[in-house]
């Protein structure tokens, strides 16, 4: 695990509320600010909405919009290298079509995402656009279908500028994994951007685009939030669509989003979430408008959180989690006191058992959903004499490193003789983590914990010890395997790079909380005063 940051932290600044009569989590008397000189103040706002009333006052065109942040891609792209493929002329042209149709007076021309530009993770299948999953096996695969969360998102309007970068197949958690290019982090570019969804966070966390689409495993939406200083939200399992999702691990995998703000973060949610009988572990319950209950700041009461009861993990906040990062944790749980919630320490006693369960769980289901990968079926093809030759040519030339060592441990769990060793007792630690949070969630409303037990490390720092990256999942693979929802929100700063490295804050709720969690998030964001996560890569400019 990382060892404790000896430099004293950077925190956010608040809105100075009453402090409750009951004890206080932990005493802060301030929450210092990161450099005025490099984050603006004010609350997060949203892109998506701005775009909107542009478009409808007739302020700005789509094509202005486009412009503006395919300028900013080219500009920053170089240094980051979030996306594998960007879709510039085609973004370029469906702008052009849409200010066409808004010019004809077409009363369907502004839908929900008119304009916005949304970058898709490429293990998430495009029309006629490369989908390589982060891997040389699948490079030069275009599909004929879009995967359903990316259709709707076209239907409502907006538009795909690429397909950003992952690490291959979604084995990682740095994006070092994947087959094409290391992806960088905004804040520091000798740093990693989380994985495997790191080009996405990236990309968002730079402006390259306004919201992305990312696939969470065990955490590959939340850790690269919490990385990259951005909002991050993993669903409920069954909430939205793994239909064109290239499966990993197909009872933990899930599509999920990312924004720079709460409310885009529900727009997207709202848009993508829902039945879809190509999916038959959709779910069926009814989608509702998850901005509905967003409120704004100035309608929002002295102690909007009033009653709300929050349980911090208390596991999560012991050895082998940076001080800076407990020290943000315990900081904005003190905060969400301030704002009228009841917070208290809850022990979840199998949460140490949830890391090598979901190893052994992940690892044994893609081998099982890898095995597609040979030559034949899909993949690119070495030349061999016989089948078991271009079976083993095609996947010795085509998979990565990770890859490879996953699907040998996979295979193992599952073989003769070890099945009830490995996977049959890594599935009834799996029952276990799910009742454990559902005792924990029938005390609590939400569950709260880092997101990941550090902030951003340098980039090669753990790739070539797999054991201290994998243990970095600890705080993010349990819900995974209950099936649960969970945010992640930006809450503080620990010493590092040019201008301190962000914390993101985990929320955590039942089946089917995803509203009740963003409402908590838009409120948590909202209030902070004297702070925004914008990197410096932007404010230099």
């Amino acid at each position: 695990m990382p060892p404790p940051l000896q430099a004293h932290r950077l925190l956010i600044s608040h809105r100075r509320l009453p402090t409750p009569a009951r004890r206080r989590l932990t005493a802060v008397s301030s929450l210092q600010s990161a450099p005025a000189t490099t984050l603006a103040p004010g609350p997060a706002t949203s892109s998506i909405l701005s775009i909107r009333e542009s478009l409808l006052s007739g302020e700005r065109t789509a094509a202005n919009i486009t412009s503006d942040y395919l300028s900013r891609l080219r500009r920053t792209e170089p240094s980051l290298r979030s996306f594998i493929h960007v879709a510039d002329a085609a973004a370029e042209r469906e702008a052009e079509e849409l200010d066409r149709r808004i010019a004809s007076g077409e009363k369907d021309a502004v839908g929900p995402l008119a304009g916005v530009l949304v970058g898709v993770k490429d293990n998430l299948c495009t029309k006629n656009m490369p989908s390589t999953g982060g891997s040389r096996i699948l490079d030069g695969y275009r599909p004929a279908y879009d995967a359903t969360a990316v259709r709707r998102l076209r239907e409502a309007g907006a538009i795909v500028v690429g397909k950003t970068n992952l690490d291959e197949f979604g084995m990682g958690s740095t994006t070092e994994g994947s087959a094409f290019q290391v992806t960088t982090n905004p804040w520091d570019d000798s740093r990693v951007p989380g994985g495997s969804s790191g080009g996405s966070a990236s990309a968002v966390s730079a402006r390259q685009c306004v919201v992305s689409l990312g696939s969470d495993t065990g955490g590959s939406v939340r850790q690269p939030a919490s990385f990259c200083g951005v909002v991050g939200l993993k669903p409920t399992y069954g909430r939205v669509s793994r239909f064109g999702l290239m499966a990993y691990a197909s009872s933990l995998d899930v599509v999920g989003c990312f924004g720079s703000s709460v409310f885009d973060t529900a727009t997207i949610l709202s848009v993508v979430a829902g039945h879809d009988k190509m999916d038959s572990t959709s779910s069926s319950q009814d989608v509702p408008d998850y901005t509905s209950e967003l409120v704004s700041l100035d309608l929002l009461e002295s102690k909007p959180l009033n009653g709300l009861r929050i349980g911090i993990i208390q596991e999560t906040l012991g050895e082998g989690v940076d001080t800076g990062v407990v020290s943000s944790i315990k900081g904005a749980a003190s905060y969400l006191e301030q704002l009228g919630s009841v917070v208290d320490e809850v022990s979840l006693p199998s949460f140490s058992l949830g890391l090598p369960a979901y190893y052994i769980l992940a690892s044994s289901e893609a081998s099982s959903n890898l095995s597609r990968y040979d030559g034949i079926r899909y993949g690119r093809q070495v030349s061999a004499n016989d089948l078991n030759e271009i079976y083993g040519e095609s996947r010795a030339n085509g998979l990565g490193h990770e890859v490879k060592m996953r699907i040998l441990m996979g295979t193992y769990a599952l073989s003769a003789g070890y099945y009830d060793a490995y996977y049959k007792r890594a599935q009834q630690v799996r029952t276990l983590v799910k009742e454990s949070f559902k005792d924990a969630l029938e005390k609590y409303d939400i569950l709260i914990s880092p997101a990941a037990p550090s902030a951003a490390y340098k980039i090669g720092e753990k790739i070539n010890d797999p054991l201290a990256m994998y243990a970095g999942d600890i705080m993010t693979v349990n819900v995974n395997l209950a099936g649960l929802p969970a945010l992640v929100v930006p809450c503080g700063f620990v010493e590092g790079g040019p201008v301190g490295l962000p914390v993101g804050l985990q929320m955590i709720g039942s089946p089917f909380s995803e509203g009740s969690l963003l409402r908590v998030g838009h409120i948590f964001e909202q209030t902070l005063q004297n702070f925004s996560f914008v990197p410096p890569l932007l404010a230099e400019r």
